[in-house]
């Protein structure tokens, strides 16, 4: 991929912290480990490529801890090696599924932080951008949506309120990253709840990197 001519490779979904990843499986940048493990991917590509490197950065909210789609994409509970995943409120992802754990304001603080020290790895790493996934029914689209927002603090009810959280993260995130490069935002333009799992209807945002 990184030979083929686009103007960019982007390193999609990658978890900022363990319980952010959708699946056991999936890729995840949150500690001294996952770093080392990513360095060599960035050599590789850097010894027959120049071309930019955007990595994604997410957390899948409600979604989290869920088999692989080929394998159902249903809710793994904790006795079957899963974990109780986190949301803006504790609505479950899918009729007949355990809820997830509310998140509160010291919550709210760890994933901000969470997201903060995973840019700061990326550019570590030499990542060329980064990309906040705000899509896809992940947490960040669970805060946008009142589908899934059901808070009754500044963090939900009214759309600027829905809006509050991912907009600080995104300044913080914004400051953490080096200027000269770009951040930007993943976003949905629809939750059909007949297909909230798989919802593929998005746009990105170019964000200013000044």
């Amino acid at each position: 991929m990184a030979l083929s001519g686009a103007g960019m490779l982007c390193i999609e979904a990658t978890a900022v912290e363990p319980e952010g990843r959708i699946t056991p499986g999936c890729l995840g940048l949150w500690d001294d480990a996952t770093e080392a493990a990513l360095k060599p991917v960035m050599a590789a590509i850097r010894r027959y490529s120049k071309i930019p490197v955007t990595m994604q950065i997410a957390h899948a909210g409600r979604k989290a801890s869920s088999q692989l789609p080929w394998d159902g994409g249903q809710l793994i509970p904790p006795s079957q090696g899963g974990w109780v995943p986190y949301a803006p409120s504790a609505v479950e992802q899918k009729p007949g599924e355990a809820p997830p754990r509310a998140l509160d304001k010291a919550d709210l603080a760890r994933v901000r932080n969470a997201f903060v020290e995973t840019a700061r790895r990326a550019a570590r790493l030499g990542m060329d951008a980064i990309e906040i996934h705000g899509a896809h029914g992940y947490l960040l689209h669970e805060f946008l949506s009142p589908i899934a927002n059901r808070r009754d603090d500044e963090y939900g009810g009214s759309l600027e309120n829905r809006m509050r959280f991912p907009l600080e993260l995104f300044d913080a995130v914004r400051a953490a990253f080096p200027a000269d490069k770009p951040v930007g935002i993943r976003v949905s333009c629809l939750s059909w709840t007949s297909t909230w799992r798989t919802t593929t209807s998005y746009c990105r945002m170019s964000c200013s990197v000044t």
